[in-house]
């Protein structure tokens, strides 16, 4: 973690508005992955800045739902490795859970941090890992990450992979500035 304690404090429950309540009570861990009643940290976070809050979810909604033209799995390795180069350990730990979910393996997982020359991606894989490299690295993909890319994807899912790229580096530049800390039972790097 970049810091070891929160600049930006989840907003407490016993500050929550009548709206807030209706909507952030949605996310409170049922299943005990976060401790029983708790908000996510990110939510809790984000909640502080209400209207953003309502405006970002939406947009989130776009690339972590059905919307996307992505397939989970393959967005989650655009996800995963964003957060690994902006050094987002929160975004990592939870994305490693949703990877998984999404079909990554362990292996794949810990690829992820090696980037596209790792050996045993396919082409898609390793085409995608270098999308977003060259999204981190210069905000351009190049020509011929483009054009392999465009070979499997359509138009919808190029304008996907850029802006689920995009739409993570902003994520992770919030987690890290924020100093939103891990949720209880995730781990980090």
């Amino acid at each position: 973690m970049k810091t070891s304690t929160p600049r930006i404090e989840p907003l407490a429950e016993s500050k929550w508005t009548e709206e807030e309540a209706k909507l952030l009570s949605r996310f409170k861990g049922k299943d005990n992955s976060i401790g029983p009643g708790l908000v996510y940290n990110v939510i809790g976070t984000l909640a502080n800045h209400w209207k953003m809050y309502l405006k970002f979810g939406s947009w989130s909604n776009h690339i972590l739902g059905k919307s996307s033209t992505l397939n989970p799995r393959e967005r989650e390795i655009l996800i995963l490795r964003i957060g690994w180069l902006c050094q987002a350990e929160y975004e990592w730990g939870q994305h490693v859970l949703i990877g998984k979910q999404a079909g990554l393996t362990d292996t794949e997982i810990s690829r992820i941090k090696e980037g596209a020359n790792a050996p045993g991606w396919s082409d898609l894989d390793s085409n995608l890992l270098k999308a977003t490299d060259e999204l981190h690295e210069d905000a351009f993909i190049s020509d011929a990450t483009w054009n392999a890319l465009s070979e499997q994807y359509s138009t919808k899912q190029m304008m996907d992979v850029v802006f689920t790229v995009g739409q993570y580096n902003m994520v992770s530049m919030a987690l890290n500035s924020f100093g939103v800390q891990l949720d209880e039972g995730i781990k980090g790097f």
